[in-house]
């Protein structure tokens, strides 16, 4: 193989490596947003609800702000076994891949770059350890009387996007109509 075509494929493994580096990094980012919405139940029984959901979640309530009608939820999040091994063969992949270039280009080396794919559990295991934290729910429970409506709860839920999917779902809620 000619030289340009070594070091133009180098350089593109290079690259992919970046890519993956931000990946396994983006992999264990806090996800939290805030989102509303809407429920037919009264506050009291959509509280009942909620403390029920959070409490079949493994979270226990941890603070009540009487004056902002606010309730803080704490539990923790278990990291993912399948995504601690899919995060280590990505590595594996990207290490064995820039092993091979380097050992194609520095041939002399060849069996020392191949030991760089016994870095790849470090992937698996820096996402597991930042991946188990404790994640809060913050919810606010309002009421609304709309027109030619029956009174309406209004629910402001600061949580894991994962969390507030699976919220949603679980107990029907709608989004509010703009």
């Amino acid at each position: 193989m000619s030289t340009p075509v070594l070091l133009s494929t180098f350089l593109l493994t290079l690259l992919l490596l970046v890519g993956l580096f931000f990946f396994i990094r983006a992999s264990v980012k806090d996800r939290t947003q805030t989102t509303k919405f809407v429920s037919d139940l009264s506050e009291e029984d959509l509280a009942g609800q909620l403390q029920q959901y959070f409490s079949q979640r493994a979270y226990k309530m941890v603070d009540i702000d009487a004056e902002q009608n606010q309730v803080a939820f704490e539990g923790v999040v278990r990291p993912s076994l399948f995504l601690a091994i899919f995060l280590t063969t990505l590595a594996a992949v990207g290490t064995l891949c820039l092993s091979l270039v380097l050992a194609i280009l520095l041939p002399d080396y060849a069996r020392g770059f191949l030991l760089l794919v016994l870095l790849s559990p470090s992937a698996g295991v820096f996402y597991w350890q930042k991946a188990k934290r404790p994640e809060q729910v913050l919810l606010r429970i309002d009421s609304e009387q709309g027109e030619n409506q029956l009174g309406q709860s209004v629910i402001t839920v600061i949580a894991h996007r994962d969390e507030l999917s699976e919220l949603q779902r679980s107990l029907t809620l709608k989004s509010p109509q703009s």
